[in-house]
């Protein structure tokens, strides 16, 4: 097995995006941007954020890490699609909770609708991947950016790219298929969309 240093830069590069836009890093941004979008204060911020980033990020996350250290995972990105199911429902378990604190708080509908998209995204990836391996990376990838579009115009478009180059450090690891791919961006746009403008 080739040391980090030997590896192609391209290896590294393809990594590098899998580690820095994995699922778990974007479902606890997701969530922090659209409070400050709405929060009038910080307590609001701290509030509405807080409690979206323990039930979206925190706990989920945790999930995983306490399973790769028990043995009963593989890795963090949770390679072997036979072993998502249960870390998944937990994870999604997490987030209703979340969705009904926020409906106790009082939280803005965009807010509460980013959770329900990170809900629904996450439900269909976890029946998918009951029975095929599909690439959640670029399904939250994908759906991650279509929120932002929607949260913030045109300008988060720019986002795109970046989703892509998540896709093809899936594919350059040989983690994932390029249909599994294009099967996880094509689920996670549409379900965030329909979702989200649904409830705003």
């Amino acid at each position: 097995m080739r040391s980090p240093r030997e590896r192609p830069a391209g290896a590294r590069l393809a990594r590098l995006l899998t580690e820095v836009l994995a699922p778990g890093v974007l479902v606890t941004a997701l969530p922090l941007v659209a409070a400050a979008r709405v929060s009038r204060s910080p307590a609001q911020f701290l509030l509405w954020g807080g409690t979206a980033l323990l039930c979206c990020a925190i706990i989920p996350v945790g999930v995983i890490v306490h399973g790769v250290r028990r043995g009963r995972l593989t890795d963090r990105h949770v390679g072997d699609h036979r072993q998502r199911a249960r870390p998944l429902s937990i994870g999604l378990a997490s987030v209703a909770v979340g969705l009904l604190l926020l409906a106790a708080l009082d939280a803005p509908a965009e807010l509460f609708a980013v959770l329900v998209v990170i809900f629904v995204v996450g439900a269909a990836c976890t029946l998918v991947n009951h029975w095929w391996k599909l690439s959640i990376h670029a399904a939250v990838a994908a759906a991650t950016v279509t929120v932002l579009v929607l949260l913030f115009g045109p300008v988060a478009h720019l986002g795109w790219p970046l989703a892509a180059a998540v896709g093809w450090s899936r594919v350059r690891l040989r983690d994932h298929t390029g249909p599994q791919v294009l099967a996880g961006a094509a689920l996670g746009a549409p379900l965030a969309a329909a979702t989200f403008l649904a409830l705003t």
